[in-house]
């Protein structure tokens, strides 16, 4: 018995998330933070938490950029569980697998939750001259004109596309995708008038709809956000629940220590919610979240589960 309390002693002190040395010296070495292509949200948000993670615990965050959420996962899952290998993605990573079969992680089980970090809500904007003011006068005119109105989005599986197409079947509409390689493409479009109406995230619509480009029908978070000030939500015109967002959380590889977990967890909220921090987060389009692991988990398996079936309804598969 005693040499097991000996063993068990000494594993303490080696382990990243221990109780002795090994959680004393976290960290000892650079910590990579692993995130998709320079110059989108989820390298924004990334660099933010970098930077105040760099001074919060005097060792130098590296931010890898890589070209597909898919690498990204595939690279973290095979990381070593010790607090130096993490990523930042949004809720396009734990949707992938519904989207392509080969898709090479679990997003439950090859990953440790860390924390959910921000929300940027869709709002759902029409070209001006659509003779609408309001979601159930789009809905209405949408049943009146079946197969007459288009929507834009971007990639498929992305949430300007699943916003509209869970719109499309929680109200029994009839409007017609029209794809584009990206968001900008897809606003240019709707401004043009090729299309009628998209799901698009506030800070990219919020110029246009203060030029009189574009008008702004609702905000598709749960409740009002000061992101889309005086807009009713697409939920209260009778679509109850309803919600489309980007959403961007923290993963470490699968069975960290909860200790080491639960230490990063703690120092990643308090940049987060720094007052500086959330004022930058909050120009570009953003409310902090700063969620505990827990909810991180919770919030995924929740949107998985609501976002499958719209997805295998619609016969949603990877590619544009």
């Amino acid at each position: 018995m005693l040499a097991r309390c000996i063993f068990l002693a000494l594993v303490a002190m080696v382990l990243p998330g221990g109780s002795g040395a090994g959680a004393q010296t976290y960290p000892n070495k650079p910590i990579r933070m692993v995130t998709s292509a320079p110059g989108g949200g989820t390298d924004f948000v990334t660099r933010l938490i970098a930077q105040g993670l760099t001074a919060n615990l005097g060792k130098q965050i590296v931010v890898d950029n890589r070209p597909s959420g898919i690498l990204i996962g595939d690279i973290v899952a095979k990381s070593a569980p010790d607090g130096y290998t993490m990523f930042l993605n949004g809720s396009a990573f734990w949707l992938q697998p519904f989207l392509q079969k080969n898709t090479p992680y679990d997003p439950v089980k090859d990953f440790t939750p860390i924390t959910l970090t921000t929300k940027s809500p869709n709002i759902l904007v029409v070209n001006p001259p659509l003779p609408v003011r309001s979601v159930k006068e789009l809905i209405a005119l949408a049943k009146a004109r079946p197969g007459e109105l288009n929507y834009g989005s971007s990639s498929a599986g992305t949430p300007t596309h699943l916003g509209a197409e869970l719109f499309r079947q929680m109200t029994g509409i009839n409007i017609v995708r029209v794809a584009y390689k990206g968001n900008g493409p897809a606003l240019i479009a709707l401004i043009a008038g090729e299309v009628q109406l998209m799901f698009a995230n506030a800070a990219s619509v919020s110029p246009h709809v203060k030029s009189g480009r574009l008008k702004a029908l609702a905000v598709a978070s749960i409740k009002p956000t000061a992101l889309a000030p005086g807009l009713p939500t697409v939920a209260s015109a009778g679509l109850p629940d309803f919600e489309s967002s980007s959403t961007y959380g923290v993963f470490a590889p699968a069975r960290m220590p909860r200790q080491l977990v639960d230490r990063i967890n703690r120092e990643m909220v308090k940049v987060l919610t720094r007052a500086e921090v959330k004022d930058r987060l909050f120009k570009a389009g953003m409310d902090v979240v700063a969620s505990t692991p827990d909810e991180l988990g919770s919030a995924m398996k929740s949107d998985m589960t609501r976002m499958e079936k719209v997805i295998r309804n619609a016969g949603i598969s990877a590619g544009y």
